[in-house]
């Protein structure tokens, strides 16, 4: 009875430790097979929940990584623009414009874009300029030194029409957002200007008219010349020779205060061609004295300044009337 259990507990035995051989054989290695995908959702969870905690610490202290950038690219942009204006200031042109640059690529603004605008200009790359005030006008439409930049570039390119618009444009930005660079006065005097050049004389009036009537900043006397011009074109002769006269005023003023000799000298000689055409002026409206007399002050400024030519040819003119 006993020999009978032993027997059949090695019959149930037997059978399945060979059945399993068998199948661990046969399948080429299950049981290995299946620790991997185990092992590899083991470690898919571990990523994850590594992932998860990276972005709750994200969360917990918000864009701190971005902070720093941002800061960072803030502070190499100041840093930049103060080192381009110091450079500016000692005429520096090209390292100003290579530190400007850098201070653009850092954070681009419309006032860096304006100032390296500025930069092109006045070195003659007109096309970098355009770019440059382009880009500013689209970041800020209401950049009044922007639209007054691109208005000077046009100019010089004598894209007079397109001046106009970019001075109108200037006008109404300065009027709605004003830039303590630029001045109503100086705006209207600009346009005046254009519309001198494009031939609008009542056009030129009424702008020149505007920019006197401003209280920004000193006069010059180029508007008053300038007006004359237009007077000039329309017929009015007295009103022409009214702002000659304020002309030669304005410069008899700041003439002392002027910075250098040679501006002096500039400023005389301007005083001198006014006075020149005021006497013609007054000649056609038969003034014969007053033309005299316009005549001998021109030809005592030409003697001060030792300009033969000019006195030469003035006391002809003088003889003629005589």
């Amino acid at each position: 009875m006993k020999k009978t259990k032993t027997t059949k507990k090695t019959r149930n035995v037997a059978p399945l430790k060979k059945s399993y051989d068998k199948e661990t054989c046969c399948t080429g290695g299950v049981w290995s097979w299946t620790i991997y995908v185990y092992w590899f959702i083991i470690l898919f969870f571990i990523a994850a929940t590594f992932y998860i905690l990276g972005r709750s610490h994200e969360f917990l202290h918000p864009s701190r990584n971005r902070v720093d950038i941002v800061e960072e690219k803030l502070m190499q942009h100041n840093d930049y623009m103060d080192a381009a204006k110091e450079k500016l200031a000692a005429g520096n042109m090209e390292e100003a414009i290579s530190d400007l640059s850098v201070a653009i690529d850092a954070n681009a603004t419309s006032d860096s874009l304006t100032l390296r605008g500025e930069m092109y200009l006045q070195m003659g790359d007109y096309q970098k300029a355009l770019e440059d005030f382009n880009s500013a006008i689209e970041i800020d439409g209401m950049n009044a030194v922007a639209f007054y930049d691109r208005a000077l570039l046009n100019m010089r390119l004598e894209n007079y029409d397109s001046a106009l618009n970019d001075i109108n444009n200037a006008l109404a930005a300065q009027s709605m957002k004003p830039s303590d660079v630029l001045s109503m006065r100086n705006l209207y005097a600009k346009r005046g200007q254009l519309n001198l050049w494009l031939k609008n004389w009542q056009g030129a009036v009424a702008d020149y008219t505007n920019s006197l009537a401003r209280d920004e900043g000193s006069i010059s006397s180029n508007v008053y010349a300038e007006r004359a011009e237009a007077y000039t074109a329309l017929g009015e002769y007295q009103n022409a020779i009214n702002d000659y006269t304020s002309a030669i005023r304005v410069i008899s003023e700041q003439i002392q205060a002027a910075p250098s000799q040679e501006d002096r000298e500039a400023q005389s000689s301007s005083a001198m061609s006014y006075f020149e055409k005021s006497a013609a002026l007054n000649l056609n409206l038969g003034n014969v004295d007053a033309a005299r007399s316009d005549l001998e002050s021109a030809f005592a400024i030409a003697m001060a300044l030792n300009d033969e030519e000019s006195s030469n040819r003035i006391q002809n003119l003088i003889n003629g009337l005589n």
